[in-house]
């Protein structure tokens, strides 16, 4: 694969995940992941999509959890990009 063809798969990754982010199935993860997605997802190189694309596959009532700080995330769930997520909601709180 060319660089220019990877830049182009880069790019359709993150509109992929960006629109996931967006229709999750409850309003409220669209409103904690839809903004999140908008101002981080361009800044993620492959290996933060791959980490952001399996926090996705979370349970939504977990991550809410987790999001809130309501709950732990468990140590297989633990990555820098749920690190990121759960700082930039825990600023907003501030």
């Amino acid at each position: 694969m060319n660089a220019s063809a990877g830049a182009d798969a880069i790019v359709r990754r993150r509109k992929r995940l960006k629109y996931r982010s967006w229709h999750r199935g409850t309003k409220e993860m669209d409103l904690l992941l839809g903004p999140f997605a908008d101002a981080c997802l361009d800044g993620f190189e492959a290996p933060q999509l791959a980490e952001y694309e399996a926090l996705l596959e979370h349970p939504e009532p977990d991550l809410y959890e987790w999001i809130m700080g309501r709950a732990v995330p468990p140590p297989s769930a633990r990555s820098s990009v749920l690190d990121r997520l759960i700082a930039y909601y825990a600023a907003d709180a501030r």
